[in-house]
């Protein structure tokens, strides 16, 4: 039996600490461009002792494969001008600051401050000549609330919460032909939107040393802002960890993400929503009592996107987590 005991979960602090970003995930969809992906490692619901967390956390997303239905797209066979635009490439780089609060082994909340860096590069339709854009800043915080006193063996919880529309949305293009034209609302810091997250997470033991974790998420936004909505999504992930070593925890997860396409007259629907399916190897490691680091890729199984949209090859994440 998985004991879920206050002092079960001390003694296996360093086992749940790695990441303590759960459910409350930065917001890493750049919901018209392909990179539809999580980086929830299911580390949040054991750490529920009462307490409190800090996290910096730094995520790389360089999507730079031009991709249609379950294929690469070959750019240099295209002929340009065309009808339609041709992304070049977006490196997404992503740094959050979560703090995260047990009140008790039961109820937590937990806050994220996404800020954001996204150079981008395309070929509008009707132009031969690349465009560029730079959008960043504050990305839209994310507030979240969970509870798991269920009881019973392991640890089933349950987590509510809401994205808050505070990342801008009218960032410019910076050069080429479509300087001075807003860029696609799918590469803004913020959807405008104000988006409701219902989760629901369960931890528990394989064998000997070995856990697994399962979770599942929804993102479903509650209104449209200035013409665009972005589409719902959903996000379901499960993971293995090795527990049985004193200062380094592998662990390795399968993360599935779907989402519809956007909505609303300053959308790109046609050319938004997908499927994507990764694999993500990671470790993370002590460096003192109450410090920890992690280091996580992930590998695309599958990609299947509306339209043309770029999606990554991979993407990192790294990280430090400090417990009071």
């Amino acid at each position: 039996m998985f004991d879920a005991s206050p002092a079960a979960l001390r003694a296996a602090r360093f086992a749940v600490l790695p990441i303590a970003l759960g459910f409350a995930s930065p917001a890493l969809a750049c919901s018209s461009c392909g990179c539809n992906l999580t980086s929830d490692w299911l580390s949040q619901g054991l750490v529920a002792q009462p307490g409190t967390n800090f996290s910096l956390r730094y995520d790389y997303v360089p999507q730079t494969q031009l991709r249609s239905g379950g294929d690469a797209v070959d750019r240099s066979a295209i002929e340009l001008p065309t009808d339609r635009e041709i992304e070049r490439s977006t490196y997404n780089h992503y740094a959050t600051l979560m703090v995260d609060h047990a009140f008790d082994p039961v109820w937590a909340v937990n806050v994220q401050l996404p800020f954001l860096s996204r150079p981008h590069r395309t070929i509008a339709e009707d132009t031969t000549d690349q465009s560029y854009s730079r959008t960043g800043g504050l990305g839209d915080v994310r507030a979240s609330v969970r509870y798991q006193g269920f009881g019973g063996s392991g640890i089933t919880g349950v987590q509510l919460g809401v994205k808050l529309p505070t990342g801008s949305f009218r960032q410019h293009f910076k050069s080429g032909p479509e300087e001075g034209e807003e860029v696609d609302r799918g590469l803004q810091p913020g959807t405008g939107t104000t988006d409701a997250l219902i989760g629901a997470y369960h931890f528990g033991r394989l064998a000997g040393a070995f856990d697994y974790a399962l979770q599942a998420e929804a993102d479903i936004p509650l209104n449209s802002r200035a013409g665009y909505r972005p589409g719902d999504a959903v996000t379901l992930s499960a993971g293995v960890h090795y527990t049985g070593w004193k200062a380094v925890m592998p662990q390795l997860q399968l993360n599935f993400r779907a989402a519809e396409r956007d909505k609303g007259p300053s959308s790109d629907r046609l050319n938004s929503g997908g499927e994507q399916l990764y694999l993500a190897p990671g470790i993370t490691t002590a460096l003192g009592s109450h410090v920890s680091a992690f280091a996580f890729a992930q590998l695309p199984l599958y990609q299947h996107v509306n339209g043309y949209q770029l999606a990554p090859k991979y993407t990192l994440s790294l990280g430090l987590l400090y417990r009071l």
